[in-house]
């Protein structure tokens, strides 16, 4: 691939053609951030003044898809453009002492493929998709530049003894303890010193923002690809004081002790409302510095969340009082639309008209060819991904067939969207679910009429399900590294 290998594309009236310019590329993928945790998404209760403003400036999508339910194997698919039926990366698979199961040596990653003609590629945050030294590690897949964690485990503390500073660790001015323990029985769960110990001085998430503005300063005259894989608002629950502030006393609390995971905090309401605005603050700055170094018009921002919320408490979380995945059904872990849908916002001003809104059904997998469409080049064949780059600019486009998910954890889940008709199949490998008696269940749903998946009409359309199950069938592909025995052939 080169840059005379393009697509011009219209736009606005013009042309996206070999000889301009590329577009650089900021893409912000938070981590476990529900549908509804945003204002422009209706969140009422935390504010988010700046990403609702990038939304503003650009579009909203309303029916986007992460790649999975979990971190991992969502991100591989956003990385490689290939669905979870075809993907390298189907679960979070640990590698002891540190990092996931690895992608293979020479994927064609989006990064490979934009630093190819001529992009600088950067990711900072977390990785999770190979260990240190492994293929998958991310300077040998496709990225000149990395800070941040390598390992998701390792991401549940943000305040970390080091990060990642490419294939070095740089030692950070934090003390040494695990982000999995409980409040001891003999403190104080209302005493604020009795949460001291979960504390340092070098707040992760605030460093990796700021090595990204470092990025963007030092190529601020060539083409960037900047993955900003932010581990707000992933818990455990912990932010600055400053931060914190702003939101206590606000509503009612319980202390959390660490009895679900992670770590305690004392008001875990305001911790998860904090995290998520201190986010916002750093995306602001990163907006400023893109306006005072006159890349405004020429870079393309992107939001978006790796998954849905996290449900049941799990860390201290509450979910249901955020409304957190905005009533869709359940959240993180689940194929079901709280699981999967996720809030994605794009900006390009000048290109992408502002102020506006898609219904189109659009997934992770699609960022690879789009992203190199709006970048004036043809993607690989291959790919389960399709462009949406002229739903950006207002033109018709055909909807999309279908949109695939499998799962082979939490059950076993498999689902399949085609038109307004939703397949959803679980408990497909029981031994694993922690209902061990569960059979496997076939629903089916009516999105146009019943968006929140309450009513399973699956016995009184027999001839859809039969229909959809046959094009879920034809997706997967087996997996000696994730092995689905309920799939594989």
């Amino acid at each position: 691939m080169n840059r005379r290998q393009f697509l011009s594309t219209a736009v606005a009236g013009t042309l996206i053609r070999a000889t301009e310019t590329p577009p650089n590329i900021v893409f912000i993928l938070a981590d476990d951030l529900g549908y509804g945790d945003l204002g422009c998404f209706g969140q009422q209760k935390i504010r988010t003044p700046n990403i609702d403003r990038l939304a503003a400036s650009g579009m909203r999508f309303t029916r986007h898809y992460s790649g999975s339910p979990v971190c991992a194997p969502s991100r591989c698919v956003l990385m490689t453009g290939l669905h979870p039926g075809h993907s390298a990366i189907r679960d979070n698979k640990e590698i002891q002492p540190e990092g996931q199961a690895s992608l293979p040596a020479g994927t064609e990653t989006l990064a490979r493929a934009l630093r190819k003609v001529g992009y600088r590629t950067g990711c900072f945050g977390k990785w999770g998709l190979g260990a240190p030294g492994s293929p998958g590690e991310p300077l040998r897949q496709g990225f000149d530049r990395f800070f941040g964690y390598n390992c998701q485990r390792h991401a549940h503390n943000y305040y970390p003894s080091y990060l990642w500073d490419n294939d070095q660790r740089r030692p950070l001015d934090n003390p040494e303890f695990s982000p999995h323990q409980r409040l001891p029985e003999h403190l104080d769960p209302n005493d604020p010193a009795s949460y001291k110990q979960y504390t340092g001085r070098q707040y992760s998430a605030d460093l990796i923002a700021e090595e990204a503005r470092k990025f963007v300063r030092a190529h601020s005259t060539r083409p960037f690809f900047l993955a900003w894989t932010t581990t707000v608002p992933h818990v455990a629950l912990q932010v600055p004081d400053e931060e914190l502030a702003e939101y206590l006393g606000r509503w009612p609390e319980t202390p959390y002790r660490g009895e679900r995971r992670y770590l305690p905090h004392r008001t875990p309401r305001a911790a998860y409302a904090a995290m998520i605005t201190r986010l916002d603050r750093e995306v602001g700055r990163m907006m400023q510095l893109v306006r005072e170094l006159g890349l405004e018009q020429r870079t393309i921002f992107i939001f978006v969340s790796d998954n849905g919320p996290v449900t049941g408490g799990t860390g201290g979380t509450d979910y249901s009082f955020f409304n957190s995945n905005a009533h869709l059904r359940a959240g993180k872990g689940a194929v079901y639309e709280g699981g999967i849908r996720v809030p994605m916002i794009i900006s390009w001003p000048g290109r992408i008209a502002a102020g506006t809104q898609s219904d189109r059904v659009t997934g992770f997998e699609d960022w690879f060819p789009t992203l190199l469409e709006l970048a004036g080049l043809q993607a690989p064949g291959g790919l389960d991904g399709i462009s949406f780059a002229p739903t950006l600019f207002g033109g018709n486009q055909t909807p999309r067939p279908f949109l695939y998910r499998e799962f082979p954890a939490y059950g076993g889940q498999q689902c399949l969207l085609s038109g307004d008709w939703k397949l959803v199949r679980r408990d497909l490998n029981p031994n694993r679910s922690e209902a061990f008696e569960a059979r496997p269940t076939t629903e089916l749903y009516n999105l146009a009429l019943d968006p929140l998946e309450r009513q399973d009409v699956a016995a009184a359309n027999p001839k859809v399900v039969a229909r959809l199950e046959e094009m879920a069938r034809s997706q997967h592909s087996n997996s000696d590294m994730f092995p689905f025995p309920a799939l594989d052939t």
